[in-house]
């Protein structure tokens, strides 16, 4: 799988890594519907920490086709309200 964080470049996940991404995904998704901000900032920093750390950076003369775009770094609550609803970013 391919993820883009938004300003930041694209990683490809392994199956491990998008099972632990997807966990991650679905906590963001039970803070925002929870209006539990500071659960959203953990789960949110720890979702981007492990895309960043455990995923492999894809170079900029690597362009793929993004399965998903996880939003920026500095996303507010209230903004990621509109992606992490329901099912959240990562697909089952």
């Amino acid at each position: 799988m391919i993820v883009r964080i938004m300003g930041e470049g694209q990683y490809r996940l392994s199956d491990d890594i998008r099972e632990r991404v997807n966990e991650l995904d679905n906590r963001v998704v039970a803070a925002v519907e929870g209006n539990d901000e500071d659960g959203f900032h953990a789960a949110f920093e720890e979702l981007l920490d492990v895309i960043r750390n455990d995923g492999e950076h894809l170079g900029d003369d690597e362009l793929e086709t993004s399965d998903v775009i996880i939003p920026p770094a500095d996303t507010s609550m209230e903004e990621a309200a509109g992606d992490f609803s329901g099912e959240g970013l990562i697909p089952d």
